[in-house]
């Protein structure tokens, strides 16, 4: 059959319809929970209501980003129910049209979805969602701490209302619990200079930095010599670790030179590396929904049962779910390959939908 761009036009702007309509639904639902979560754990806070909604939008687009995919495999199920219901699907059947070309408009559309969100959505969200976390660092989790990394090193700011504390290291080992060539510049309050510590080294034990080849000096500039230097912090590792950036704070576009720099500085970039794959493969994954959506869908034409299709889409998209966290975890522990554990689950949900389509057309 030669292909009728009006019908390919007609056809695309269903599917769009039909996921911009449960898009809009999850998110509202997403922001309603968000907001009465962030409501809960803010109450014997007293952080006022339009902290609260103003931490919900900043998070809206993370989740919304989580949710997409699932958007994409319920909205063309929407879609391609609603075809069937108005019989239209069956009249472009009956035209000649083969299950293939039916979904050719619908695979356009999730593809370059993919793609504008990768692109372009992605930047944006990392930018709203770092300044989510800072502001749940100050209104919810009250702490002053904050790492990152450059390339000419790792900077940690540590303190409370009363005094901070910002060291810099040239080098780090042991997933930033060992710093090599540690500057420390101790502030009070108001900002004021209280003095310095220059180290050949330092490691985080309980309730301090233990500090080797230490010379500390206070407001004055004068030196002294510390073999040993115990520097008091109410740092843990577990906090290193979460003040250390989440994939999702970090654009797309930047994610290749903070993986590079994180390497050089001596932290593990396994997580980022399988965040980036998982980026470049999520237009697959949008590919991979519209033929789990279509297998369930167009067997609606012949037998009937939306309930049933909603129920087994659902579960599908559960499945593909569960499959990427599992993917995910091997990734991050190193038992399968980062680029493997983001595109197996793509790959399989593919393979899967095809050959279900492939059933239902060819019987």
């Amino acid at each position: 059959m030669t292909w009728s761009w009006t019908l390919f036009r007609y056809l695309a702007r269903q599917f769009i319809v039909g996921v911009g309509t449960v898009y809009a639904g999850f998110l509202f639902l997403a922001l309603s929970i968000d907001i009465v979560g962030l409501a809960d754990h803010t109450a014997e806070k007293h952080v006022p209501t339009s902290v609260v909604i103003g931490m919900a939008l900043l998070q809206l687009p993370d989740l919304g980003l989580k949710l997409m995919s699932f958007a994409v495999l319920l909205g063309g199920v929407f879609a391609f129910v609603r075809l069937s219901r108005s019989q239209e699907l069956i009249a472009i059947r009956a035209a000649g049209v083969s299950a293939w070309d039916l979904l050719a408009p619908s695979l356009a559309v999730a593809v370059a979805l993919g793609v504008f969100t990768v692109m372009a959505l992605t930047p944006l969200t990392s930018r709203m969602l770092v300044q989510y976390s800072e502001m749940e660092a100050k209104y919810i989790r009250g702490q002053a701490s904050q790492l990152a990394i450059s390339r000419n090193g790792l900077w940690l700011r540590q303190g409370d209302a009363h005094s901070q504390s910002v060291i810099h290291a040239l080098r780090v080992a042991n997933q930033g619990l060992r710093l090599e060539d540690v500057i420390v510049f101790r502030y009070g309050e108001n900002d004021r200079f209280m003095g310095r510590i220059d180290a050949h080294s330092a490691v985080l034990e309980t309730g301090a930095w233990t500090m080797r080849d230490a010379w500390v000096s206070g407001p004055e500039g004068k030196s002294v010599y510390h073999p040993v230097y115990s520097f008091e912090t109410t740092l843990t590792p577990a906090q290193i670790q979460e003040s250390f950036a989440s994939p999702s704070t970090i654009s797309f576009w930047d994610l290749p030179y903070f993986i590079a720099t994180a390497r050089k500085a001596g932290f593990s970039a396994v997580r980022y590396v399988l965040y980036f794959d998982s980026l470049l493969v999520m237009p697959a994954m949008f590919a991979a929904m519209v033929f789990m959506a279509a297998s369930f869908s167009l067997r609606l034409a012949r037998m009937g049962g939306l309930l049933s299709v909603i129920l087994y889409s659902a579960l599908a998209g559960f499945g593909v779910y569960f499959f990427a966290n599992v993917t995910e975890a091997l990734g991050e522990s190193g038992i399968l390959p980062t680029a493997l554990a983001a595109s197996a689950p793509a790959a399989a949900a593919i393979l899967l939908g095809m050959t279900l389509v492939f059933h239902q057309e060819d019987g």
